[in-house]
């Protein structure tokens, strides 16, 4: 199983506005003798720097992808643009400003791991609040219907008795919010999504970590909706999971940036699919 662990370059934006914030001040002690021209341009541009740093950690925020859970729509390597207003709940004025939509089923959302929500992970929804969820034979059945999911990937033949008939007894461990969704939301051999949680699922469905292993994704959690992939380049999971850039990786990007970038995906929208039911 893999889960989708995203790591967030846009994390590095505060160290990056302490460096603006020393070149400003520096700035400003040079000007200290100077007509109120200069001091003025520099009042604009550290105004300018703090709105951009508030819209990419408040608005948008990016994330790479270490892991192949998601496969194959997204990579291990695509770095992704994440829309944080998507889902926001919307305010009296804002409600007709911004575009807010409900999370709905099909949508891939970016959240908080349920387990450890230092963790950020992404996966695609596929049950909402008071909808009944069972697999049989690696098929999909939602409110008693069998899904079309084209953009699901069973990259094993063999059935596994808990993974692909699901819910069931689990047959390796699993955490205990499952259990306990085992144990209190399972009516007539479905799962019942409770209020404010959603069932998510990898697209990569024999090699996810998803809410069959840790339950349900609580509306709390839910961080906003991937836009589209800047940039996608081919690296291993364990250089794309370091909380810093490695010299190796350093090394790699210098030596293969036009080889392994896949140029293809660069600016490709990320769309969820409408599971209708």
């Amino acid at each position: 199983m893999q889960d989708e662990n995203l790591t967030a370059p846009g994390e590095l934006a505060p160290a990056e506005a302490s460096t603006g914030e020393q070149e400003a001040q520096a700035g400003s002690e040079e000007a200290a003798g100077s007509s109120d021209g200069p001091r003025g341009a520099i009042a604009e541009w550290t105004i300018t720097i703090l709105l951009l740093l508030f819209g990419t950690t408040t608005l948008v925020q990016a994330f790479v992808i270490p892991t192949g859970s998601m496969e194959d729509n997204l990579l291990i390597g695509d770095h992704l643009l994440v829309d944080k207003l998507a889902f926001a709940p919307p305010g009296a004025v804002s409600r007709f400003l911004l575009p807010y939509t409900p999370v709905r089923r099909g949508d891939i959302i970016v959240f908080r791991y349920p387990v450890d929500i230092r963790q950020t992970f992404v996966k695609r929804v596929i049950g909402l609040p008071g909808d009944r969820i069972r697999l049989a034979n690696k098929q999909v059945y939602l409110n008693g219907t069998l899904l079309d999911e084209p953009f699901k990937f069973n990259k094993t033949r063999y059935i596994d008795s808990y993974r692909d008939n699901f819910p069931s007894d689990p047959n390796t461990r699993v955490d205990d919010r499952a259990l306990e969704m085992l144990e209190q939301n399972v009516l007539g051999g479905e799962v019942v999504v409770p209020p404010d949680c959603y069932f998510a699922m990898g697209d990569n469905r024999d090699s996810s970590l998803d809410s069959r292993y840790w339950g349900f994704v609580p509306r709390a959690n839910i961080i906003g909706k991937p836009l589209l992939i800047y940039w996608s380049y081919d690296a291993p999971t364990e250089r794309l999971v370091s909380s810093g850039i490695s010299f190796e990786h350093l090394m790699d990007l210098a030596r293969n940036f036009f080889t392994k970038t896949r140029w293809k995906r660069t600016f490709m929208l990320i769309r969820g699919y409408d599971l209708k039911n």
